[in-house]
C-alpha cells in the first residue's frame, strides 16, 4: 500500500517574535521541519507534501534539495482547509500520515504503530494522556472506542475532565480525505475547519477509529514560542544522550551534552560537559573529547585525546594524537597517527605525517608536512599574498624553529632545519640548515627613555 506524508506547515508563529517562520527555528542545529521530513523520508513515503504559507519562499528555500512536494495554503482557515487544499494532488488510494511541522519528535517506531494500527479501518490517530490536559482537544470515548475530538473552547466541564488529548498526528486513507475534507464546516468557536471533524465523519461512516501512544511524551510535543522551543531543547538532548550511554559512551554529565547531527562511536568513548557535537561525526575507540569543544563532521580514530575548548570543522584525525586545548581544525585537516597538536595551533587544508608535533601557537594552512617533523612555537605558513593562496611543503623529520615565517609556494627539505626567527623564502634542501635573521646589535650602558612628568 502507497504511503503519503501531508505536513502542515503553514503556521506563522507569532509567538515566536521572529522574521524567522516558525518551522525553521532550530531544533538541536535543524529546522524544526526538518527533522519531520527526515522522519517522513526514513518511512520510505511515496510521496511527501508539505504545506506552506508565512515566510513560504523562505521555508521552500532551505529544503529546495529535498524531494518535497509543495502546496501553497494562501488562508489559514484551519488544520482542516490546510489538508484540503493537498487534494488536487492526493493520491486517491493508499494511505496519508497527517504530521506537523512543529511537532519535529515523532519517530518513526510510533507512526509504523499507527500505520499498523490503522490498516483495517483506514483511519487511526496518536493519542496521549495528560496529568492536566488544559488546552488540548479531548479524546471521548464510549465503551472504549473513540467517538468524537473535542477542542477545548468547544468543550463541556465534563469532557474538560478527560485527560487524554489529540496530538493533531492522524493516519487516514485517502479516500476518505478525498470524501469527508469537502464537507468539513467551520460552524464552531474558532471559526475553522478542524481537522478533527473527520472523526465524527468516520464514526457516522460506521468505522472503528483506531489509535496508538507515543513511547515517549515529548515525541508528540509542539512547538509554539521560545519557552517551549527550549524545553523541548533539553527532552531531546536528554533522550539523545541517554542512547549514546546505552551505546557505551562515557558522558561524565549527559545534561550538558549537545547532540546537533549524528555521531557513530566505538567502546570506551568519553566525553566532558559542553561538548557540542554537530553534522556527521565519528570517533573510534577509547577516544576522549574535553571541556567545551566543539566537533563538527569530523572523524576522529581510535586512542585520541582532544583536550578542553577545541574547535573541529571537517577534519580527518589519526589515532592516538594529542590535540589541544584551544586547538582548530579548519576544513581539510587531516592529521597522521601519533600527531601533537598543541594549545593555539590552527590547521587548515594541510595533511600532517605520522608522529609529527605543533605544540605552540602556530598556524599551518595549505601545506603538506611529512613524518618526524618538529615545527616550533610561533611558525606561521604564510600561503596568502592577498589575492592567491600557495603551498607549503616541509618533508619528513623537518625541525622548524620557534616564530618562523614560512612564505609559500616554499619547500623544506627532509632533514631540514630552520633556525628560530627566520623568514624563508627560498626553498631549503634536504638535511641543510637555513636561517634569516638581522645581526645583533648591543649598545653599552643604554639609557632607556624617561617618562616625561607634566
Amino acid at each position: 500500500m502507497s504511503i503519503s506524508v501531508i505536513i502542515l506547515a503553514a503556521g506563522k508563529g507569532t509567538r515566536m517574535r521572529s522574521s524567522l517562520p516558525k518551522v525553521l527555528q532550530p531544533l538541536a542545529g535543524r529546522p524544526l521541519l526538518g527533522h519531520v521530513i527526515e522522519t517522513a523520508q526514513k518511512l520510505q513515503a511515496d510521496n511527501i507534501i508539505t504545506i506552506y504559507g508565512h515566510g513560504g519562499e523562505l521555508v521552500q528555500h532551505e529544503f529546495a534539495k529535498e524531494q518535497v512536494q509543495w502546496v501553497e495554503q494562501a488562508e489559514q482557515l484551519g488544520t482542516g482547509h490546510a489538508v484540503k487544499v493537498t487534494l488536487p494532488v492526493l493520491a486517491q488510494d493508499g494511505l496519508s500520515l497527517i504530521l506537523s511541522g512543529d511537532v519535529p519528535c515523532i519517530t518513526t517506531q510510533t507512526l509504523q504503530k499507527l500505520l499498523d494500527a490503522s490498516q483495517a479501518s483506514g483511519i487511526g490517530l496518536v493519542t496521549l494522556t495528560l496529568p492536566d490536559a488544559s488546552g488540548y482537544g479531548r479524546i471521548v470515548r464510549e465503551n472504549g472506542q473513540i467517538q468524537a475530538i473535542i477542542e477545548h473552547k468547544d468543550a463541556s466541564d465534563e469532557q474538560r475532565k478527560i485527560q487524554e488529548i489529540n496530538t493533531g498526528i492522524y493516519c487516514v486513507s485517502n479516500a476518505k480525505l478525498h470524501q469527508w475534507l469537502p464537507k468539513l464546516s467551520n460552524n464552531n468557536a474558532q471559526g475553522e475547519y478542524y481537522l478533527t471533524d473527520i472523526v465524527a465523519m468516520a464514526i457516522q461512516d460506521g468505522l472503528e477509529v483506531a489509535s496508538v501512544e507515543p513511547e515517549r511524551a515529548f515525541e508528540v510535543e509542539g512547538v509554539n514560542d521560545r519557552v517551549q522551543l527550549a524545553r523541548l531543547e533539553r527532552e531531546y538532548q536528554a533522550f539523545q544522550a541517554k542512547q549514546l550511554m546505552q551505546q557505551g559512551v562515557h558522558l561524565i554529565d549527559p545534561s550538558r551534552f549537545d547532540l546537533r547531527g549524528s555521531l557513530t562511536v566505538g567502546q570506551d568513548v568519553r566525553i566532558d560537559i559542553n561538548v557540542i557535537i554537530e553534522g556527521d561525526c565519528e570517533f573510534g575507540d577509547n577516544v576522549e573529547i574535553g571541556a567545551g569543544c566543539i566537533i563538527k563532521n569530523t572523524k576522529i580514530a581510535a586512542g585520541t585525546k582532544v583536550q578542553p575548548y577545541s574547535v573541529f570543522d571537517s577534519a580527518i584525525v589519526g589515532e592516538n594524537t594529542q590535540i589541544g586545548p584551544f586547538a582548530r581544525l579548519r576544513p581539510g585537516a587531516k592529521l597522521a597517527n601519533e600527531v601533537h597538536i598543541g594549545n593555539f595551533v590552527e590547521v587548515k587544508n594541510t595533511s600532517i605525517g605520522l608522529g609529527s608535533k605543533a605544540n605552540h601557537f602556530t598556524y599551518l594552512g595549505d601545506a603538506e608536512i611529512g613524518a618526524g617533523s618538529n615545527i616550533g612555537a610561533g611558525t606561521i605558513t604564510c600561503n596568502y599574498d592577498g589575492a592567491n593562496k600557495f603551498k607549503t611543503i616541509i618533508g619528513d623529520a623537518a625541525f622548524i624553529g620557534s616564530n618562523s615565517s614560512l612564505v609559500a609556494p616554499v619547500t623544506i627539505g627532509n632533514g631540514a632545519t630552520v633556525g628560530a626567527g627566520s623568514v624563508i623564502t627560498h626553498n631549503v634542501a634536504d638535511n641543510s640548515l637555513a636561517f634569516e635573521r638581522s645581526k645583533q646589535v648591543a649598545k653599552e650602558d643604554y639609557q632607556r627613555p624617561h617618562k616625561i612628568k607634566k
